[in-house]
């Protein structure tokens, strides 16, 4: 049996950036993942401001070497097409200069991520990594939670649990008490292309509101090597009512959408369409109780309206890690004590869960979409809220003064 202070279920990034922000604070952890890496996940593979926002404040060091590696696409902002076909460039960062800025986002293939935050877990010895493990039973003890597998040949002891397995995480349904919630929920597909026309030359990311996808959209993620990520994702509730074949009204998009059949005219596909789940932070809930906290999927944190998961899963890891110390300090882990995680992560993500959700169900009426893009294009500040939305969080405080609305509708 291996005996631990904190035991983190899952390595992807909410994981891995928990262990991390553990690591580097000088405290000792076990993290376990059922797959060995690196291992595939499908996902949009954009990675938004965030993600080097929370990786630099860990430790510059990891930041650095996320800008320098190779397997990735860096991005400068995202592109956002209304169902009337009018686009809305909105950059990561402000005023950017793509020959002197550093890209603040970037697109990479999750094998390709997912391993990288491996790797950082590996410099570490104060991190004990183990792959190819499902933790599966979930034991609370007086003194802290005894976790194991299904044969109850792996056994770890631990005084606090942090659930970061994902959307079909059996912790949160088990012990959290979440459930699916189609309303809360997005169905997505994605595959991989080659050679598709007219890329944004900055490499933003696309996302193509269209009118038969709504409540959902269509995106285009750039990758090396002239790659693309293609897929598009759907309110859940929307696909069951509607019975929607998406594999099918992606395929008849690119078939017979005259922009898009175009610009796939030459595209060849290198990848099977394959499905995921998302669960959203559309709706709040309790994150932790006696002795657990969760993060990232496994905490319905991804952003309902733009689909952002990873930048929200790595915020919510680093708050975990330090409510951690603080709970391990004290040598309190009460429902009471780590409910301080939730205040913390709903102050920090909270605003921009909102809005988005806001923005979510605006979809669903294109004239008032279309009037919104149309806004973009000539509201300074409604572009700068869309912008710091991706890239740092803290700067979303303006949200919350009600003179910022005030400006944004005058058009000033």
């Amino acid at each position: 049996m291996i005996a631990t202070k904190v035991c983190i279920i899952g390595a992807g990034p909410a994981g891995a950036t928990t262990a991390l922000q553990l690591a580097y604070m000088g405290i000792p952890c076990v993290i376990v993942d059922k797959a060995i890496f690196p291992r595939d996940k499908v996902c949009g593979d954009g990675l938004s401001g965030k993600v080097l926002t929370v990786l630099s404040r860990i430790d510059k060091g990891i930041g650095e070497r996320l800008q320098q590696a190779l397997f990735k696409t860096d991005s400068w902002g995202v592109r956002f097409i209304a169902p009337n076909a009018i686009g809305l460039d909105v950059p990561y960062q402000l005023h950017y200069r793509k020959q002197s800025s550093e890209p603040h986002g970037f697109v990479c293939k999750r094998i390709d991520f997912d391993n990288f935050l491996v790797e950082e877990l590996r410099r570490c010895p104060a991190i004990q990594l183990f792959e190819g493990t499902d933790i599966s039973r979930h034991e609370l003890q007086p003194d802290g939670y005894l976790l194991s597998n299904e044969r109850g040949d792996f056994q770890v002891k631990t005084q606090l649990v942090i659930a970061a397995n994902g959307a079909y995480s059996g912790f949160t349904k088990e012990v959290a008490g979440f459930n699916m919630e189609p309303a809360h929920y997005v169905a997505g597909i994605r595959a991989y292309y080659q050679n598709i026309k007219d890329l944004h030359p900055d490499h933003f990311v696309e996302l193509h509101f269209l009118r038969n996808m709504l409540p959902g959209y269509f995106w285009i993620f750039p990758l090396p090597n002239g790659d693309a990520n293609v897929g598009m994702d759907m309110i859940s509730e929307a696909v069951r009512s509607k019975k929607i074949n998406l594999k099918k009204l992606l395929t008849d998009t690119l078939e017979q959408d005259p922009v898009f059949k175009e610009r796939f005219r030459e595209a060849e596909i290198d990848s099977p369409i394959e499905g995921y789940g998302l669960p959203l932070g559309s709706k709040k809930r309790k994150l932790s109780g006696n002795r657990y906290m969760l993060v990232g999927d496994a905490a319905y944190l991804v952003d309902p309206f733009t689909g952002e998961g990873i930048g929200n899963a790595l915020y919510a890891g680093r708050i975990a890690a330090q409510q951690a110390a603080v709970a391990l300090a004290a040598g309190d882990f009460s429902e009471n004590r780590l409910a301080a995680y939730d205040e913390r992560v709903y102050q920090v993500l909270g605003p921009e869960l909102q809005l988005s959700h806001r923005l979510q169900k605006l979809v669903k009426y294109p004239r008032l979409f279309n009037l919104l893009m149309k806004m973009g294009t000539r509201n300074k500040q409604l572009k700068e809220l869309i912008s710091c939305m991706f890239y740092e969080v803290d700067l979303r405080k303006k949200l919350a003064k009600p003179s910022f609305y005030v400006r944004l509708l005058l058009n000033k």
